[in-house]
């Protein structure tokens, strides 16, 4: 069981909105603007408590300066239970936004298998592609499911 002092500083039992409440709040500390991303593990596990919760595909990009600090993290592109439209027009449109120099891209399978689909390899090469043109890398795209799956980890990139 886990307890939280309520406003009257007595302690309550926490219930499901309390913990999804703080689990919030410890990612954003870990992805605030300017945080540097010092391993693939802590950007693991943070895409994973942003992703985990959703019952449909979502497409995220955690945009970083040249030291890898984070800029922004923003969700581009929603999708169904099976997939999602990722338009690679709308993710360098954001990369400059925001003036990026690299980004992690990452998105979930609410099926819960983290294994790449030919469509994930497809369009992890077009972004790849399209964000060269502008001298933005691409470090990594991670696929969560039950766990989390890293294209850099498994040399497709």
């Amino acid at each position: 069981m886990l307890y939280i002092r309520g406003t009257n500083n007595r302690y309550r039992m926490a219930d499901e909105q309390d913990v999804i409440f703080e689990a919030i709040q410890i990612y954003n500390r870990n992805f605030s603007r300017g945080e540097a991303l010092t391993s693939p593990d802590k950007a693991k596990d943070c895409i994973k408590l942003k992703l985990a919760p959703y019952e449909h595909e979502v497409f995220v990009c955690l945009f970083l300066d040249n030291q890898h600090r984070v800029i922004a993290c923003d969700e581009l592109f929603r999708g169904t239970i099976d997939g999602a439209s990722v338009y690679p027009r709308e993710v360098v449109k954001a990369a400059l936004h925001y003036n990026a120099a690299a980004l992690i891209i990452a998105h979930n399978h609410p099926s819960g298998i983290s294994d790449p689909s030919q469509a994930d390899r497809v369009i992890t090469g077009k972004l790849k592609e399209a964000l060269a043109l502008i001298d933005v890398r691409v470090l990594d795209h991670f696929i969560v499911g039950e766990t989390v799956f890293s294209f850099a980890e498994h040399g497709l990139l």
